[in-house]
């Protein structure tokens, strides 16, 4: 049986002053992430997105279609309406190149542990 959903957790940096990490979380509000670039997720799989912060380092869980090829699908992203432009104004909070694409900078983690519900 094929799961319903694929999940991928990333990670990144971001730089660490208070201001710049307070305007970061502004940026991603409610309504805030600009609608070309929630669009342009949908359209390649992403069916889910939370991103969580401790400090200045942030987590992401990335939910997905089950079919979901994560690197054909971050290579589509790349090249989706106002994207290049999108990474290039979070990157002034990230600790990482202005012309770094979201699969450059956000980091896929290994799971190294997941605790079974079933006996």
């Amino acid at each position: 049986m094929q799961p319903a959903f694929k999940r991928f957790c990333k990670t990144l940096t971001l730089k660490n002053d208070a201001q710049l990490i307070e305007a970061y979380k502004k940026v991603h509000a409610p309504g805030a992430v600009w609608p070309e670039i929630t669009q342009g997720m949908r359209e390649v799989g992403i069916t889910d997105m939370e991103i969580y912060i401790s400090g200045n380092r942030l987590f992401m869980i990335m939910e997905t279609v089950p079919e979901f090829d994560h690197d054909k699908a971050m290579a589509e992203l790349a090249g989706k309406p106002r994207q290049s432009e999108w990474e290039a104004y979070v990157s002034s909070f990230q600790n990482t190149s202005a012309d770094a694409t979201a699969d450059e900078k956000w980091q896929v983690m290994e799971r190294i542990f997941k605790m079974n519900l079933t006996p």
